[in-house]
């Protein structure tokens, strides 16, 4: 365990987000190379793995849930220095991984069929989607059981096991994709199936040697039988915590959904114009992204050992370093973007469209930034409904309006990013407006806001 209650605040977040910045470079690579091999297959082989990748809306949202109210009860919990209570947050969280990775294996492996078939444009492509989703739903479903571990550990403070092997099991996905897909070295070519079968491997893999660091009584927790038995309260407080940041995530898929669907009659230059300038963006605020991975640990910690103010400080520090990482990234944007866009396609009308989709949505970058921050405060004091009420408020504004508009005959899809640009600003005022009004119901420990540490008088 590390004690976040102590020291440099800043020093905290910054080694924190380090380590968690080294994982997510490496699973950014991942993504780049896994298309690259996969490419080479062929254009069905893309179309198939890019339907069974949309399974991890699903995923990421159901994990999102177990991640966040994992963190939260561990960090607070550790902030008291009540180990107990911990270790008891720490074994639910796996009950809870383990029977939503179950239902989501039998579930997955029953509909895969009908899912590749609704959603493949052919035949083919259908056929090959099965094929990878045989051993991709396995995957998925052992992905539960990491991220809880892993949420468990930045909960006690403890951020370096998560990211070596996050790393490494990406690591071995990457160099074992090749040899699995065209059968390098064993004459055994395996195609798309290859490539799930080393994403499988590379998680079991990591399951494996997580739990490790989970395995004797001198972890800062450890798994212990006699907490299985499943308590309805932790339960709750889990899931109170964890299913507002899901059901959030799974409605920017919806959010994502619309966009790509008002773009469709612009053409493919258009899609790959926006498809090229979000997966810019979504690289670019990376360090951003871990950040707020950082934020609620070392927040949450200080929370439940009570201490208001290094609260308000981890706030104030992350903000900072935020905005100024941000405003870094929206003058690149806006000095070079067609440069950015160009390294990704030599269509004129992509780069294009590129272009202008980065020159507009970077006027979002500060706030956008500041909106992770705040979002990660209200994990880390245990409430997330404000995130998803911002959220909700967010696509709400920018979805709507854009379908309406889409109808019109002189709609331009600039329409949408300058929709997006409004809700951002929009959904940041009223963090803040939130944020303020958790602090000062929640930071007053006069008044309990948390459960109390064994042994703990509460006065009124």
């Amino acid at each position: 365990m590390h004690d976040l209650t102590t020291g440099s605040v800043s020093r905290h977040l910054l080694k924190t987000t380090s380590f968690m910045l080294v994982t997510m470079v490496f699973q950014t690579l991942y993504f780049l190379i896994d298309l690259y091999w996969v490419g080479r297959l062929g254009t069905h082989t893309v179309a198939a793995v890019g339907v069974a990748g949309n399974l991890n809306y699903i995923t990421l949202a159901l994990s999102q849930m177990l991640g966040v109210g994992t963190t939260t009860l561990v960090a607070h919990a550790m902030g008291r220095k009540d180990r107990a209570e911990a270790q008891l947050s720490f074994n639910q969280s796996q009950v809870v991984a383990m029977l939503v990775g179950l239902l989501f294996l039998v579930v997955g492996m029953a509909v895969r069929h009908r899912y590749a078939a609704a959603m493949s444009a052919d035949a083919e492509t259908a056929a090959l989607a099965v094929s990878y989703l045989d051993w991709f739903i396995p995957a998925m479903a052992l992905q539960f059981a990491l991220v809880a571990m892993s949420a468990a550990l930045r909960g006690a403070g403890s951020f370096k096991p998560g990211m070596v092997v996050s790393t490494v099991t990406i690591v071995i996905n990457m160099v074992l994709a090749p040899f699995l897909i065209f059968g390098w070295g064993t004459g055994r070519r395996y195609g798309v199936v290859g490539a799930a079968m080393s994403t499988f491997v590379a998680v079991l893999v990591g399951v494996v040697w997580l739990t490790t660091y989970f395995v004797g009584r001198r972890a800062p927790v450890h798994f212990a039988l006699s907490d299985w038995r499943p308590r309805l309260g932790v339960w709750r407080r889990l899931l109170g915590i964890g299913l507002p940041s899901g059901y959030e995530f799974a409605l920017m898929g919806v959010q994502l959904f619309v966009v790509y669907s008002l773009t469709r009659p612009f053409g493919a230059a258009a899609q790959a114009g926006f498809g090229i300038g979000m997966r810019v963006v979504q690289s670019g605020i990376m360090p951003v992204i871990a950040l707020g991975f950082s934020v609620a640990p070392v927040a949450g910690q200080n929370f439940g050992a009570r201490l208001p103010e290094r609260v308000r400080r981890t706030f104030r520090d992350a903000a900072v370093i935020s905005a100024v990482v941000m405003l870094l990234f929206t003058v690149l944007c806006q000095l070079a973007p067609a440069r950015l866009v160009g390294v990704f396609s030599d269509d004129p009308e992509a780069v294009r469209v590129g272009e202008v989709y980065l020159r507009i949505v970077s006027l979002t970058f500060v706030c956008s930034g500041l909106v992770f921050v705040t979002s990660s405060m209200f994990q880390a004091m245990g409430n997330t409904v404000p995130s998803l009420f911002t959220s909700t408020v967010r696509i709400v504004i920018s979805a709507l309006p854009a379908v309406l508009l889409s109808r019109h005959p002189a709609f331009e899809l600039r329409w949408i990013w300058w929709l997006s640009v409004l809700s951002v600003v929009v959904q940041l005022g009223l963090a803040l407006l939130l944020l303020r009004r958790e602090f000062a119901r929640r930071l007053n420990f006069g008044v309990e806001t948390d459960r109390p540490a064994v042994g703990e008088t509460v006065t009124a």
